[in-house]
């Protein structure tokens, strides 16, 4: 990608007001234009929806290194058009053998934090199994752009801003964002040779480097200076996992989802069997009656709350079958209508989205995510952020080897076989971004332009980054231009809301992309909550 085109782009990653993409053959949607564009440009020269979404993927951690990190998490749900056939390849982080037997928010700032990261077995994992293209190909976008750099944009200055005195703790960090001194300003150039370097070498010797060599030992050394546990072993003995998607209809749509202990897909098809015994068109749309938009919140953090009971299936026995079951859905519903709001504390990720739809009628929707504040703990290894995923040992400790539990959304809605919507969420309102995008178009018949802008609800908790700490939260945020009257009727109803700023970025980015089913067309739309942008082609 040129220079000019790379700039021309990043100034385009701008938050705000959006329009709808059309088109006949390909799309991608991600959090930042230049991420689209690389997507696109896999697809024009032969790649498929794999190929595109995992050099997006890499190229993210480079232009997002706020969001994610090749240190942090990677899971995909695909759809393989030829075969007809759903899959999904689990690469979240897992605990390290001697994970410490209790974590408090305190520890979430050490290398007690630094657990096994999935991102790159993912990568490699889906690359051969769905992928046609050669690994260093699909790395070679991501590295020109570390080593020739991208102009600052506003949300990644806003949030080193924010947070600089956690990001330039480190050396290294320091070498990108502060090379003269001072953090760099909004059209200067971030370069990040180290990383580039980095990529070049996972480019030539892949997993062998990034999990048994030479960079395995540096993080291990740097997490453990910090006060960490992990192991080359822990690192040495990490696997990728397919595993079967977690499956559900609503309506008359069957819905495709992530698996635990990825969480977020059948906390999708809970919440939606219990929508599902609602009468929306008599009851009215959530931003038109107290009602709606009440029950809405509270079947979100009642199936959120509950699934924090939840752990890996490889050593907890999770009833998925009755998880999922509309009979229990019905019942569920009498309790919550019955019963108090759940309330509790939410870890807040940051963490990117992407999917992208090839000519060829393959699907690929992807998390990936430092799976923490961005740099909480402050460490850096051969000039990449060290995720903190061990900060969801807050929500959830798992056993030791097994995977966190995240919850994620990656999902589908599917019609005769074929996916009609994929889609997923950044943020800690990732599931409710899902929930209320998917009553808007599936039950009150909008397009993905007028959905995506209007007012929503997002997670339980603060809106600022560094607030998860607190043991007790203040209500589920809600946006601000949600009508006054409505707001005041749900918190008269019991439910406590946080009033946050309209299109507020923690309350999620709808990265969905639809398909006409009569004609195969595609859409999507950029959420004004980030920096999205579709491309198609």
């Amino acid at each position: 990608m040129h220079r000019d085109e790379v700039d021309a782009l990043c100034r385009a990653a701008r938050f705000g007001r959006k329009q709808t993409v059309r088109s006949p053959s390909a799309m991608a949607i991600a959090s930042h234009p230049v991420v689209s564009r690389v997507a696109v440009d896999v697809m024009r020269d032969g790649g498929n929806a794999c190929d595109a979404a995992l050099a997006a993927a890499v190229a993210q951690t480079v232009v997002e290194p706020h969001m994610t990190t090749l240190t942090g998490v990677l899971s995909m749900l695909y759809f393989d058009a030829r075969a007809g056939e759903f899959s999904y390849v689990n690469g979240s982080a897992a605990a390290p053998a001697a994970r410490p037997s209790r974590f408090t928010a305190a520890d979430a700032r050490t290398g007690l934090s630094v657990a096994v990261p999935g991102f790159w077995a993912a990568f490699e994992a889906a690359l051969d199994r769905h992928g046609s293209r050669a690994r260093d190909a699909l790395l070679g976008p991501a590295i020109e752009l570390a080593h020739a750099g991208f102009e600052m944009y506003p949300f990644l200055y806003g949030t080193a801003f924010e947070l600089l005195d956690l990001l330039c703790v480190s050396e290294e960090a320091r070498e990108i964002f502060m090379p003269s001194g001072t953090l760099l300003t909004p059209g200067e150039a971030v370069v990040q040779r180290r990383a580039g370097t980095l990529l070049e070498r996972l480019a030539a010797d892949g997993s062998e480097f990034f999990y048994r060599g030479g960079f395995a030992e540096r993080l291990v050394d740097v997490a453990r200076r910090a006060g960490g546990v992990v192991t080359l072993d822990d690192l040495d003995s990490y696997e990728a996992r397919w595993m079967e998607p977690a499956r559900g209809t609503y309506r008359d749509l069957d819905v495709v989802g992530s698996p635990p202990p990825d969480q977020g897909g059948t906390h999708l098809i809970e919440m939606l069997n219990m929508v599902e015994c609602l009468d929306l068109r008599a009851l009215g749309h959530p931003l038109e009656s107290a009602e709606t938009l009440s029950l809405l919140i509270r079947i979100h953090n009642e199936v959120y709350f509950a699934g924090s009971a939840q752990r890996d299936p490889r050593s907890f026995d999770v009833p998925l079958d009755t998880i999922v079951s509309k009979d229990y859905a019905r019942m569920r519903l009498e309790l919550v209508r019955m019963g108090a709001p759940r309330t509790g504390a939410m870890v807040p990720p940051g963490s990117n989205h992407l999917t992208v739809a090839d000519p060829d009628g393959n699907v690929a929707t992807v998390l990936h995510s430092s799976m923490c504040s961005p740099w909480h703990n402050s460490l850096f290894v051969d000039g990449i952020s060290v995720s903190a995923a061990g900060s969801h040992y807050l929500r959830v400790l798992p056993e030791p080897g097994d995977r966190i539990s995240a919850v994620i959304v990656p999902n589908m809605l599917v019609r005769d076989g074929v996916p009609v919507m994929a889609s997923g969420s950044p943020s800690q309102s990732l599931i409710a971004t899902v929930l209320q995008n998917v009553v808007n178009i599936v039950d009150f018949g909008m397009d993905i332009e007028e959905s995506v802008h209007l007012p929503r609800f997002g997670g339980p908790g603060p809106s600022r980054f560094d607030m998860w700490a607190s043991a007790g939260m203040a209500g589920t945020m809600i946006e601000a231009d949600v009508d006054p009257g409505l707001r005041a009727e749900v918190t008269a109803s019991g439910v406590p809301v946080n009033t946050v700023s309209p299109w507020h970025h923690m309350c999620g980015s709808f990265e969905a992309i639809l398909r006409d089913p009569a004609t195969g067309e595609l859409s999507a739309c950029g959420d004004p909550r980030r920096s999205s942008r579709p491309e198609g082609f």
